[in-house]
């Protein structure tokens, strides 16, 4: 199998440590995704790498939970993370750029889990591949829309 990636990127009027401290919040993610309505740190997380958090998801179809790894923790620079064992790998990327930063969104649907939907759906595995890719491809341009426009706004919290 082959990943299935795709990235977008805008620039935010804020400094890269401000855009960092707001993104690698992921308490506050439920204010900029379009499907992810919460995530929480577990007990004793600081958002190092090897932390786990939790998250809810909402589609009109159904309502779900997942378990995230931080994978990537390098403030300012990038900020990443896995869901349910490595199925899916998540992060931003930021590049101090005349006026702020440029933040890069990026969502990889590792082989694992192509597998994981091979394996639970079958022959509408596909289906359900086009699915979540096609989430990920209108979500990652509304979620740095949102991102930019809380950090513009000046709510980025002060860690």
């Amino acid at each position: 199998m082959t990943s299935l990636t795709l990235s977008d990127s805008i620039v935010v009027a804020a400094s890269p440590e401000e855009v960092y401290d707001l993104v690698s919040d992921v308490t506050r993610t439920g204010e900029w995704s379009p499907q992810c309505r919460a995530c929480w740190w577990e007990p004793g997380a600081t958002g190092a790498v090897g932390d786990h958090f939790g998250g809810r998801q909402e589609t009109p179809e159904r309502t779900w939970e997942t378990r995230s790894r931080v994978e990537e923790a390098q403030r300012p620079q990038a900020f990443a993370w896995s869901v349910n064992e490595r199925k899916v790998l998540w992060r931003y990327d930021l590049e101090p750029v005349e006026g702020g930063t440029r933040l890069t969104e990026s969502w990889e649907f590792l082989d694992a889990g192509q597998q994981f939907m091979a394996e639970k759906y079958g022959p509408d595995a596909q289906r359900e591949i086009d699915t979540r890719q096609q989430a990920a491809r209108s979500g990652i341009p509304a979620t740095l829309a949102a991102i930019k426009q809380i950090a513009e706004q000046g709510t980025v919290s002060q860690n």
